[in-house]
């Protein structure tokens, strides 16, 4: 059964307790207001205003070096990870309903469920 997926989000990680001060510095360096400053309410993740045509901005707290990574959305995590293994990704981690992968590059990136509704514009549909 076909799928679709697309470029959903970038995700800076920050080694940080406080994303406060990184929040201010990345939404004043973009141009971009902040939506919220406590995306789900544990104070992990913070979110910059993006068009409905742009990607998703994210500032999450980690326990890792600061880096930044991108997730990809669709509307069938399983079968999206499969495609991607089949292209060389491997799985390292599932959180949640999302996983995390590793491109054949090294890079690390999520797989998750649809960001923003529709699943759209800028759609792959993969057979």
């Amino acid at each position: 059964m076909p799928h679709h997926s697309r470029l959903s989000t970038f995700v800076l990680d920050c080694e940080t307790d406080d994303l406060a001060p990184h929040v201010e510095f990345w939404s004043r360096a973009l141009g971009k207001r902040v939506d919220a400053l406590d995306e789900d309410g544990d104070g992990k993740y913070a979110r910059l205003h993006t068009e409905a045509d742009e990607p998703v901005l994210l500032l999450q707290k980690v326990p890792h070096p600061a880096r930044i990574h991108l997730d990809i959305e669709t509307d069938d995590v399983d079968a999206e990870v499969e495609r991607l293994v089949a292209l060389g990704a491997r799985r390292i981690e599932q959180v949640h309903t999302w996983w995390v992968m590793e491109a054949p590059s090294g890079h690390r990136f999520c797989v998750v469920r649809p960001q923003r509704t529709p699943l759209g514009p800028h759609l792959n549909r993969w057979d």
